[in-house]
């Protein structure tokens, strides 16, 4: 099914007046649509996605619950629209570029800080249901409970979900959970191995994160041993996506950095 353009305008056309030109984007692999819709009354971010039961609708919806919570960080949502056939949301438009995670980037300071800024958000009541379980069945059973905690987190750290502009934005909560604080700085960690870091530099940059320095090492040992086996299951399902293969060379370096099997 090909997806939403013209047939989208009369839902939003509320929030947005005439709509001049929907230009599609390639970022927000959990929605149907994303795209900068120029129109009369912005331009607007617009994430849009079919109006079923399941996980890219889900995922809209808390995103669209969370972004209260996560605001200024993250861009706010302006408007959401919802009716039989499509589910929007109406985000401002924010100018960046990705974040550069190499080992000479300039913006890994700003990182750490957004980082810290993010584990510092409280919980808010919305989130209390959203445990995080994404990496348990890749996980010893008795380390589970090791990546539960009352953390908010984006849970998807990399460089495509942050934008350097006038400010760092952190962009695409599709998936928001409550969970150790670890587990962010732990994610930069790993990302920063795959785009080129030695793990004994990616984790001195993680050791600028506050919830690292708090965070026991056998639970960075679990995590860093369930995202190898989690990158070496996805991988192996697709070998033709080669930033999956990439991920998971990364995950084996980390884990044989940390002294683990």
């Amino acid at each position: 099914m090909s997806p939403p353009g013209p047939e989208l305008t009369p839902l939003i056309r509320r929030h947005t007046g005439d709509v001049v030109e929907i230009k599609p984007s390639e970022l927000g692999a959990m929605s149907d649509l994303t795209a900068l819709v120029e129109c009369e009354k912005g331009p607007f971010f617009v994430k849009a996605v079919r109006n079923r039961p399941g996980g890219r609708r889900d995922s809209l919806v808390r995103e669209g619950l969370i972004n209260p919570h996560v605001h200024p960080l993250s861009p706010a949502v302006l408007w959401q629209a919802e009716d039989d056939d499509w589910m929007a949301l109406g985000f401002e438009v924010v100018e960046g570029r990705p974040a550069d995670f190499g080992p000479s980037s300039a913006d890994l300071p700003a990182i750490v800080d957004s980082l810290n800024q993010l584990a510092d958000l409280p919980l808010p009541e919305i989130a209390h249901g959203w445990t995080e379980t994404r990496w348990d069945r890749y996980a010893d059973p008795q380390d589970v409970e090791r990546f539960r905690g009352d953390a908010l987190l984006h849970a998807d750290i990399n460089i495509c979900n942050l934008m350097i502009g006038d400010a760092l934005w952190v962009v695409d909560w599709a998936w928001p959970t409550r969970g150790a604080a670890f587990i962010e700085p732990a994610l930069f960690a790993l990302h920063l191995i795959a785009e080129g870091h030695t793990a004994d530099s990616a984790e001195s940059w993680a050791s600028g994160c506050t919830a690292w320095v708090d965070a026991a090492p056998p639970a960075i040992d679990a995590f860093a041993l369930a995202n190898q086996r989690m990158w070496d299951d996805l991988s192996g399902r697709s070998p033709n996506r080669r930033w999956m293969k990439t991920m998971a060379v990364a995950a084996r370096k980390w884990t044989a950095y940390r002294g683990l099997g």
